[in-house]
């Protein structure tokens, strides 16, 4: 039985939201979440829960007050797009910050997404782009769509100059 110091038990104690997003690594969590911890403001590691050798077995962290657990669980799992981390950028520096950092050593992919050096997806997304894509003018909304497609990193210039094309 776990003893009311044990390090699992404080490292669940300090969840406080009701669904928490659990990501799965090889062997880099405290590599990755330091990593993360970096790039996000508002973002911090909780705790951990101690493994062999002076690693860590586990932790929670947040990234901009939102919590996570991470695991060194092994080989077994690996990340894929089926899952992705989503950040609402407001800014075009923003998206260019965010962007070259989570991206290096990973893979840039289309629409705004890419995977960092761990495997992990990332949308990074203007908010402006769902309004652009939800407007009733169908023909806006559809020449914001075929620039996105064209697109690597999201250009909030290009698309709204694909809305106010037509």
């Amino acid at each position: 039985m776990y003893k009311a110091n044990d390090p699992l038990l404080k490292n669940m104690a300090a969840i406080t939201q009701k669904i928490t997003p659990f990501l799965w690594f090889e062997n880099q969590a405290e590599e990755a979440i330091t990593f993360y911890c970096s790039i996000f403001k508002d973002s911090k590691i909780i705790s951990k829960i101690p493994g062999p050798n002076g690693s860590i077995m586990g932790a929670t962290f947040q990234l901009e007050g939102q919590t996570f657990q991470a695991l060194n669980g092994g080989p077994q799992y690996k990340f894929t797009e089926a899952i992705s981390l989503f950040v609402s950028c407001e800014t075009q520096s923003e998206i260019d910050e965010l962007w070259a950092q989570l991206s290096a050593g990973g893979q840039e992919s289309r629409c705004g997404w890419l995977k960092d050096k761990y495997g992990l997806s990332w949308q990074i997304v203007p908010p402006i782009l769902g309004q652009l894509l939800g407007d009733k003018d169908r023909t806006k909304a559809n020449n914001v769509m075929a620039a996105m497609l064209k697109m690597n990193k999201l250009d909030m210039a290009v698309l709204k100059a694909a809305y106010d094309k037509a």
